[in-house]
């Protein structure tokens, strides 16, 4: 994954979960769902990462065949 790209999803995932925080004492439901987006965002930045990894690995095991 490319550093602008990894940089991305971690500050996204700050901002979403400091927004978190704050709702928390608002609103109960808006923060589960900020909570929930969170997780998301993490998860898919994860996703992405093994993705690219993999196109890595079958492109450098192609070159050396």
């Amino acid at each position: 994954m490319s550093k602008g790209l990894s940089l991305w999803f971690a500050f996204s995932s700050i901002v979403l979960l400091t927004v978190t925080a704050i709702t928390i004492s608002y609103n109960g439901w808006l923060a589960t769902l900020l909570f929930v987006l969170s997780m998301a965002n993490i998860v898919w930045g994860f996703i992405i990462r093994a993705k690219k990894e993999r196109q890595e690995a079958r492109s450098a095991s192609e070159s050396a065949s």
